[in-house]
C-alpha cells in the first residue's frame, strides 16, 4: 500500500491481514491517521504503532475505529480476535526465560566433586602432589584426655618394684599399652564421648520432673476462597466499579453490549445500551446535531452527554451501574426543541 511502511516479513499471517485491513479503513475514510487518533481518543503515536504492526491493538481502539469510519463492527472484531491471539502467543514467547548455557567441555561437575569424610580437613597440596591426596586428620581438641595406654608412667609405676623390660626383647612382644594410639582411635574416642553425653542429656530430660504440657498450636486460619469469576480479556470493570466510566474504554461495548430500548426523537435515534458482562448501561444518540443532549437514568443514577461541534452526529454517555436493563431509560433534548425518552 502506498504511503505505508513495509511490514515485517516474519509477521504472523493473522496480524498482517488485520493490519492491512486497518490501513485500508483509514485510507477509505479519508480522515488520515491524525484525524483517526483524535476521533478515537488516542495518541498519534499509538495509531502509528498499530498500523505498522509494532504493537497489539486493544479492542476499545477497534470499536472506536469502527464508529469513526463506519466499518462493520462484527467482522472487524472477529478478525481482531485472530490477530490478538497471535500477538499474545508472540508476547509469551518473548517473555520465556532462556535456557541455561551448556557447561564448557572438560569443566568439572561440582556435584561429582569428592566430599572429605568426617574428621578430615583439606590442606593445600605440596608442589607436584595431586589435590585428592591432601587430606589430613583434624587435630584432637586439647580438652579430651588421651587414652590410658598413651599416658606416661607415674612415679609409683616407675619405682624400684616396677619391672624394667629387657632391651633385647622383640619389639613385637612389647606391652600393648606402651604402643602409641593411632589418630583414628583418638577420633573414635571423641565421637564415643559425644554420643554418651547426648544420651545422658536425653535420659535426664525423660526422667526429670513432670513438665507442663505445651499448649496445642492454634490451627492456621485458611482464607475463604474467592468466588468472584474473572473478567473476560479486555474488560476492566464490573458492577459499581463501572459507574461513571467510559463503556468503550472499559471494554464493555462492541459485542458485549446490546440495545435494549430505542426511540426516534426528531429524526435522531436514541438507544439504551446494556452490557450484562459489565453490569452497566448507557445512552447513545445517532444522527443528532451539535448541541443536542442525551442522558441515561435509572432511579437516582443519571449520566448525560452533549453532541460536540465539528461534524460529529453521534454521542454516548458514561455508564451507570445496573444489574439488569429493567427500569433504565434514555432521553434526548434536541437543540431544535424536541424532547423524548425511551420506555423504561
Amino acid at each position: 500500500m502506498a504511503g505505508w511502511a513495509a511490514l515485517d516479513d516474519g509477521l504472523d499471517p493473522d496480524v498482517r491481514a488485520f493490519t492491512e485491513r486497518l490501513r485500508l479503513l483509514v485510507e477509505r475514510s479519508g480522515l488520515g491517521v491524525v484525524a483517526v487518533a483524535e476521533r478515537t481518543g488516542r495518541d498519534r503515536a499509538d495509531w502509528d504503532a498499530y498500523l505498522d504492526a509494532r504493537r497489539p491493538v486493544p479492542r476499545s481502539a477497534v470499536v472506536a475505529l469502527s464508529d469513526a469510519t463506519g466499518a462493520d463492527l462484527g467482522s472487524l472484531t472477529a478478525q481482531w480476535e485472530h490477530a490478538d491471539r497471535a500477538w499474545k502467543h508472540l508476547l509469551r514467547e518473548r517473555a520465556a526465560v532462556p535456557a541455561p548455557a551448556p557447561a564448557l567441555e572438560g569443566a568439572p561437575d561440582p556435584a561429582s566433586a569428592p566430599v572429605p569424610p568426617p574428621g578430615f580437613d583439606p590442606v593445600p597440596p605440596p608442589e607436584g602432589v595431586p589435590a585428592e591426596h591432601t587430606l589430613r586428620m583434624r587435630p584432637v581438641p586439647a580438652s579430651v584426655p588421651a587414652p590410658a595406654a598413651a599416658r606416661e608412667p607415674t612415679a609409683r609405676e616407675s619405682g624400684p618394684e616396677a619391672p624394667v623390660p629387657k632391651s633385647s626383647a622383640p619389639a613385637s612382644r612389647a606391652p600393648a599399652r606402651a604402643r602409641r594410639a593411632s589418630p583414628l582411635l583418638y577420633a573414635a574416642g571423641v565421637v564415643g564421648a559425644l554420643l554418651v553425653a547426648t544420651a545422658a542429656v536425653l535420659l535426664a530430660d525423660l526422667g526429670g520432673s513432670e513438665a507442663t504440657p505445651a499448649a496445642p498450636a492454634a490451627p492456621a486460619t485458611t482464607p475463604a476462597p474467592t468466588t468472584a469469576s474473572p473478567l473476560p480479556d479486555g474488560v476492566r470493570c464490573a458492577g459499581e466499579d463501572c459507574a461513571g466510566r467510559d463503556p468503550e474504554l472499559m471494554g464493555c461495548g462492541g459485542p458485549l453490549a446490546t440495545t435494549v430500548a430505542r426511540t426516534r426523537i426528531g429524526g435522531a435515534l436514541v438507544e439504551v445500551r446494556y452490557s450484562a458482562t459489565c453490569g452497566g448501561a448507557w445512552a447513545r444518540i445517532s444522527g443528532a446535531a451539535p448541541g443536542d443532549e442525551v442522558s441515561v437514568q435509572a432511579g437516582t443514577a443519571v449520566e448525560a452527554a452533549d453532541v460536540p461541534a465539528g461534524g460529529d452526529t453521534d454521542a454516548y454517555t458514561l455508564m451507570i451501574a445496573a444489574g439488569s436493563p429493567d427500569g433504565v431509560r434514555a432521553c434526548a433534548h434536541r437543540s431544535s426543541g424536541a424532547d423524548g425518552c425511551t420506555d423504561g
